[in-house]
């Protein structure tokens, strides 16, 4: 048997003729959801009558009235007020201020000047008028002292481009200025990146205060700046703003921070600007900066160099201005890092370093021992290098300038080393 279908109940409607039924269907049927209309057309708008407009006005008049007799500013419209020019008022601000004033001279006494204070007054003003400066000649005066101060900051101060900003490009980097002096991650402000394109672009670096940057936005200024501006123009930056910062925080702290270690090793990124400072000197080898520089700087700006490539003829060209130099710790540190680089250098490099070892032939001082280890490394490195003269005259400064422990493993060295010459007169298999 089938499955029985269930049976479908009709509603019952009222039975209507069909006449009516089509009559229904040509008139629409009225909607029971009512339409808020919220849009008033001008038609729409009820003005108020007169009377009610009389007694608003007339209870605005009254309440003026009572204020006025409370605080007694209608007496105070007879009186003659005396104006006072306010420095970027306009008309109306100085009314204003005038009447609080003269309205506060109700609540302060009469001051009485002695006339020991007014002799101690006339000290600090000036009597003749001549003699007195307004605002604009003292600003005028410290926008020439910071001139001059950029210019023998400088080191080609013709090039350094001063002119006249807009007071709206003043405020708007005294704002990048205190995002640098609180900057720790993220995006730098557009206004930053743009600096190193503009022909002016120390004098708007002078108005972020880079002494006052973090050590993480004076990263991403390194970077920023080692990829868009000139090995001349990077130079500047890395003398007069990176290196001050890094031996700052390595005077303070005893060691170097992590970001501004970071900008040493981008500041890389331009070599000859690294290695170059202010004028035609180096950076690492100048008299300037070796005479200050500590061992501790030595030796932490060293290790940029030896964990970052660095090419060959600007190193090369440091060993010679190092080798040139008097005897220093840090140039010590510095040369002996470079040797340890294992370059194919030059033969004029080599006789260069040569020579500034064999100085120290009638040195009556005794030697530290980061100047034999300094002779080691370049025995160990550059034994076949040099010639036999050379290789004498090196093992009869070992005669002289001696250490109980390097000094025999530097003659080891040269004792069981075949030298340039030796090796040139070996017949070619």
């Amino acid at each position: 048997m089938g499955k029985a279908k269930k049976l479908k109940v009709s509603v019952n409607k009222t039975k209507v003729p069909l006449d009516y039924q089509i009559g229904l269907e040509k008139i629409p049927k009225p909607s029971t959801r009512i339409k808020l209309r919220e849009r008033k057309d001008e038609d729409d708008e009820q003005l108020v009558d007169e009377k009610l407009t009389k007694k608003i006005l007339n209870q605005a008049r009254k309440q003026q009235e009572d204020l006025e007799e409370e605080f007694g500013i209608s007496k105070l419209k007879n009186k003659p007020s005396e104006k006072s020019t306010i420095l970027g008022a306009t008309q109306n601000e100085e009314s204003e201020d005038d009447q609080f004033s003269e309205s506060e001279d109700n609540y302060f006494d009469d001051i009485e000047i002695n006339e020991e204070d007014e002799k101690a007054l006339e000290r600090f003003m000036s009597q003749e008028p001549a003699a007195r400066r307004t605002l604009a000649d003292l600003i005028k005066e410290k926008l020439t002292e910071k001139e001059t101060e950029m210019h023998t900051m400088f080191s080609d101060a013709g090039s350094v481009n001063v002119v006249d900003l807009d007071e709206k490009i003043v405020e708007m980097y005294k704002g990048v200025k205190q995002v640098l002096a609180h900057y720790r991650s993220g995006k730098l402000p557009k206004a930053f990146k743009i600096i190193p394109s503009l022909s002016n672009w120390e004098q708007i670096l002078y108005l972020t205060d880079p002494d006052n940057w973090t050590a993480a936005a004076m990263y991403q200024a390194t970077r920023i700046f080692a990829s868009n501006l000139k090995e001349k123009m990077a130079q500047r930056f890395y003398s007069l703003i990176l290196l001050p910062r890094v031996r700052d925080d390595i005077a303070e702290f005893k060691k170097l921070n992590f970001h501004l270690y970071q900008a040493l090793r981008k500041a890389l990124f331009k070599p000859g600007a690294f290695f170059k400072g202010q004028g035609s000197e180096k950076l690492l080898c100048s008299e300037k900066f070796s005479g200050t520089c500590t061992l501790r700087e030595a030796v932490i700006i060293g290790s940029v160099l030896s964990k970052n490539s660095v090419p060959l003829l600007h190193s090369a060209a440091a060993l010679i201005k190092i080798a040139e130099m008097d005897y220093n710790g840090a140039n010590t540190i510095f040369m002996r890092i470079l040797l340890d680089k294992k370059y194919a250098l030059p033969y004029k490099v080599i006789d260069a370093v040569v020579n500034h070892f064999l100085r120290f032939t009638h040195e009556k001082r005794e030697l530290p021992v980061l100047w034999h280890q300094c002779l080691l490394t370049f025995a160990q490195r550059y034994k076949t290098e040099i010639s036999s003269e050379q290789k004498e005259a090196l093992l009869e400064l070992l005669k002289i300038q001696s250490h109980y422990q390097i000094t025999p493993e530097i003659r080891r060295e040269y004792q069981h080393s075949k030298c340039l010459d030796e090796i040139a007169d070996e017949p070619m298999l």
